[in-house]
């Protein structure tokens, strides 16, 4: 599968002839100033939670793609407020099959607010299976051990983590989650945005090299083959 990042949570993957993008906040990250939001596609987009460095960016995308949104039933209701009429609500145990495959929605443990402090819903992540092949995204989250129950679902070909460290995994546990959902590919996402997130990346890099892991931090804007 063809993956592009476009910096801090946010990536597509190109799967079944489908773009499906994850979490998007570009237009006000300085790091991701190059990338001209108004070219990027989407068929389907996915919000993990309502964290505005997670969301600023999904309803013009949205308006100029006319992709469907995905996210919990409050950011749903945020997004049927907000003039996304293409919305559709997924919580937590949820699944859903579309043209391009299935979605599962699965638990992340992190807050959810949206920017007026009112309450955006449970934070997740997806589990998405496609005829090109199968992949998890964690969302910001902390590990924890219902990460090994996707096994039970799908086999995974690799895994999208937080890797920044202080308000989400950091490398020592994003290893560890790559163990638990047995992967040996992973995109590296969540880190260098904000100064309290800055990566040391050779670190990153040599940690997972010596679990036995392959650790991707494609420059923004790149793609790369998953």
């Amino acid at each position: 599968m063809k993956v592009t990042y476009f910096g801090h949570s946010c990536f597509s993957v190109y799967a079944n002839g489908k773009h499906l993008l994850f979490d998007p906040f570009i237009t006000p990250n300085e790091l991701a100033k190059d990338i001209n939001v108004d070219e990027i596609k989407a068929d389907y987009i996915f919000i993990s939670h309502a964290h505005y460095d997670h969301i600023l960016d999904v309803e013009r995308i949205a308006k100029n793609t006319g992709a469907k949104v995905f996210g919990n039933f409050e950011i749903y209701n945020w997004l049927l407020k907000n003039g996304i009429e293409n919305a559709h609500p997924i919580n937590p145990g949820g699944k859903f099959s579309f043209d391009f495959g299935t979605v599962k929605c699965v638990i992340a443990q992190h807050p959810s607010s949206f920017m007026d402090g009112s309450y955006g819903g449970i934070a997740c992540g997806f589990v998405l299976t496609t005829l090109d092949g199968n992949f998890y995204y964690s969302g910001d989250t902390a590990l924890t051990f219902d990460m090994q129950f996707i096994l039970k679902f799908t086999k995974l070909d690799f895994a999208v983590f937080p890797i920044g460290d202080g308000l989400t995994m950091g490398i020592e546990e994003a290893i560890e989650a790559s163990k638990l959902v047995e992967v040996n590919k992973i995109l590296g996402v969540h880190y260098d945005t904000f100064g309290f997130i800055k990566m040391d990346h050779k670190k990153a890099l040599d940690d997972f090299k010596n679990a036995n892991l392959n650790l991707y931090l494609p420059k923004i804007g790149a793609t790369i083959d998953l």
